[in-house]
């Protein structure tokens, strides 16, 4: 017997209750067999894009009504809720601290001035050189001082390179050693 003859004999008695229930029980789905195609690669491609929209929907429902009050929880459990008091209590302090840092710096740009008046340095900078304390803002105006003095020392020394560093105190029409102005001017033309 071929697997013709078994076809042709199947639909030649295809009206014959006892084929009906042999074909039947041939067709019937059984978990054994569900599970046997699924473990198949086609069958892993058939039900896998129903496991990811399950997978997501369950996702999103499980965010919806969890994901709020987790965050929630996490963020009380590092940040504790304070009370009006407490928060009042923190912004005064805070005030408080910025009225003394302010005083601090005032009293700090007062010495700076002093300190500035004193060598002799440009007061209208003294901003830049405060410091958080006393000693920094000395430190500070001293290392001003110092680039300050060779700036202008180098400017001098420019100067006199460039016209000279001896004055010509010798006139012959005066012996007493003074410089005479006048004598000067007209020398380099200035008044006449």
């Amino acid at each position: 017997m071929k697997l013709e003859d078994i076809k042709q004999y199947f639909n030649d008695n295809k009206d014959n209750d006892e084929v009906k229930a042999y074909l039947g029980e041939l067709s019937a789905v059984s978990t054994d067999k569900v599970k046997g195609f699924l473990n198949t690669d086609e069958g892993k491609r058939l039900i896998q894009p129903d496991l990811d929209r399950y997978h997501n929907k369950s996702l999103e429902s499980w965010k919806a009504n969890n994901l709020d009050s987790l965050v929630e929880a996490e963020l009380q459990k590092r940040n504790p809720s304070k009370s009006p008091e407490q928060l009042e209590l923190e912004k005064l302090r805070k005030e408080i601290e910025d009225e003394r840092k302010a005083r601090n710096r005032e009293v700090l740009v007062n010495k700076a001035l002093k300190v500035a008046k004193e060598k002799n340095l440009p007061d209208g900078i003294i901003d830049y050189f405060i410091a958080e304390n006393e000693e920094g803002t000395i430190e500070n105006l001293s290392k001003l001082e110092e680039v300050f003095s060779q700036s202008v020392q180098s400017a001098v020394d420019s100067k006199f390179k460039e016209n000279g560093r001896d004055i010509d105190f010798s006139n012959p029409t005066n012996k007493t050693g003074k410089i005479d102005v006048d004598s000067l001017a007209s020398q380099v033309s200035l008044r006449q």
